[in-house]
């Protein structure tokens, strides 16, 4: 589904991202790790060309590379920024219009999924994204990108701030929509992450420094004692 070769993204003389390589499955989850700095948001922001990159983006094997962040989104690539970013401004219902900007014809249909799917976004349908909990406003933000009907879904950092027990309602969601979308899921929360993964790779300082199958790393080591707490 998704293949990346040899990717590099600079901030002026400062490397976030130094060539790197990653392989993603069509229905897969796939997660990055590693901590604060290490390149996991600049990398998702490259697959969108929404900063400065060299390297190799193949989607599905189209060359989306130098194509403009709206027509990779079309493409059938969406992403869930770190901190959520709903219109706080707009309502619930409103957000998931905007995230249905370039597929209009199939709003009525999809709100109705997203409403079965988060239901407890269906009670607060005319209410101001900004008077949500954390984990109302994390739901609708990815039922905001799944009005775009993507192919893959990229969330950074979902857990960010929200309760256990909310973390583990998103986690699930996203185990569920592995059913027909691919995911590549960015967490600090290593241990959740790896769990539902198929696949995973360990960002160090922009590189990737460890990478295997989920299972795997959740047994090796130097990731427990660096990411899972020992």
């Amino acid at each position: 589904m998704l293949d990346i070769k040899n990717l590099q993204v600079y901030y002026g003389v400062i490397a976030a991202v130094r060539g790197i390589d990653m392989h993603i499955d069509r229905n897969h989850i796939v997660t990055l790790i590693g901590s604060n700095g290490a390149g996991k948001t600049s990398t998702l922001s490259a697959i969108v060309n929404a900063v400065k990159k060299s390297g190799e983006v193949l989607f599905d094997g189209k060359d989306i590379s130098k194509m403009p962040t709206h027509r990779i989104v079309r493409e059938g690539i969406a992403l869930v920024p770190e901190g959520r970013r709903v219109f706080i401004n707009l309502t619930v219902d409103e957000n998931l219009r905007m995230g249905a900007f370039n597929n209009t014809e199939n709003f009525e249909r999809l709100r109705t999924e997203m409403y079965e799917r988060f239901p407890r976004l269906k009670s607060k349908v005319d209410q101001k994204a900004g008077t949500l909990s954390g984990g109302e406003q994390q739901m609708l933000a990815i039922a905001r990108a799944l009005m775009s009907e993507p192919r893959m879904l990229m969330l950074d950092e979902p857990s960010l701030g929200l309760a256990p027990k909310i973390v583990g309602e998103v986690f699930e969601i996203i185990t569920e929509l592995k059913e027909r979308i691919t995911i590549l899921l960015v967490e600090q929360n290593a241990f959740a992450a790896l769990k539902i993964a198929d696949y995973g790779y360990v960002l160090e300082n922009g590189s990737i420094s460890l990478k295997g199958p989920a299972s795997q790393l959740l047994g090796n080591d130097e990731v427990r004692q660096k990411y899972l707490g020992g």
